[in-house]
């Protein structure tokens, strides 16, 4: 991507997209240094939301605190079947940029009644129905996004629940954070190689396997708004378990940071049984074609993600679609409306 481009630079959600690198900037991880008590006082954590405001945030923060090991159960699940459960003992984040998203509302007024005050809100907007419902609210420094696919906000989400994870376990990632968005424009503008984005934009399905930390989800929905194409994210070894049954050899599968004793079995399954091709996003050289991005340690997983928005622009741009408009898909799913 190149905003100097016209092609590129008159979407709204490329622009959006490479805005990431100056809000992961100005992201202040101090200012989940008190909630971060909080809910260490409380040992169970629920981040709940709908779409992007859940997928990555919540499920890279589960995977950072079980490969951290820490004193600290993280759960999610989406707003309708997490008021189903005992909230009564959790500290429960609620995400919605707009503010307005109806499940998550709905979810902040039953905790509200039921007394929980370890209740909180994260959106984009301020004074919004769901911050009149949660005990403290944040507001993202990034803005309210014009494009229906969510993406700087997405980063941020991200960064600020993984912060709190970093006051629970004591670590200062100032380091990282500080040549974090150095990388996250590296990664957006690097070019993509035109035979993968050919490939992708002929095939029937766009699939994405990897680790389930939110990132080969959060593209496979990315893919859907962004592409129009249908996709699938298969999680661990998911792909080859039967779905290549239906796979067909146009179809492309993307494999996000792929485990070393997986690869044998996905050469074996798809390229050769199936006959499609495999992709790699990760930050070394793989037996497949790569997407190759810099080494960025434990913050790996957003440079995974930009590399993917990169790839989906290019994959849309050359199906000749409209970034920023999608036929049916709204920018706020479930308003609540009162």
């Amino acid at each position: 991507m190149n905003l100097k481009d016209s092609r590129y630079a008159n979407f709204a959600l490329v622009q959006e997209m490479m805005q990431t690198s100056d809000a992961v900037k100005k992201f202040d991880p101090g200012q989940t240094r008190n909630v971060a008590k909080e809910i260490k006082s409380a040992g169970r954590l629920l981040l709940t939301g709908e779409g992007s405001s859940r997928i990555f945030p919540a499920k890279n923060a589960i995977r950072k605190a079980l490969t951290w090991g820490l004193d600290i159960s993280i759960f999610t699940d989406g707003s309708r079947q997490s008021a189903q459960y005992d909230l009564s003992k959790l500290a429960v984040f609620c995400a919605s940029n707009s503010g307005r998203t109806k499940e998550v509302v709905l979810l902040a007024k039953k905790l509200a009644s039921m007394g929980n005050e370890k209740r909180y809100a994260l959106t984009a907007n301020r004074d919004t129905l769901l911050e009149k419902e949660c005990r403290q609210t944040f507001v993202l420094n990034c803005g309210w996004e014009q494009a229906v696919a969510a993406t700087k906000s997405v980063v941020e989400q991200t960064l600020f629940y993984e912060s709190i994870l970093w006051h629970i376990k004591g670590i200062d990632k100032k380091k990282e954070c500080s040549q974090l968005p150095d990388l996250v424009e590296q990664v957006l503008t690097m070019p993509v190689d035109k035979k993968v984005v050919e490939m992708a934009a002929k095939a029937p399905t766009i699939y994405f396997a990897g680790y389930n930390d939110g990132v080969a989800e959060e593209l496979t929905l990315k893919t859907n708004e962004i592409t129009r194409k249908k996709s699938d994210f298969l999680e661990g070894t998911y792909a080859v378990h039967g779905i290549e049954e239906v796979m067909d050899k146009n179809d492309i599968v993307f494999v996000v940071d792929p485990i070393g004793e997986e690869i044998e079995k996905f050469q074996e399954v798809l390229v050769k049984g199936v006959g499609l091709n495999v992709i790699a996003i990760a930050d070394r050289e793989t037996p497949f074609t790569t997407l190759r991005v810099p080494p960025a340690g434990e913050m790996n997983p957003y440079l995974f993600l930009c590399a993917g928005w990169n790839l989906l622009v290019e994959i849309g741009l050359a199906t000749g679609i409209n970034l920023d408009k999608p036929e049916r898909a709204r920018k706020v799913g479930n308003e609540f409306t009162g």
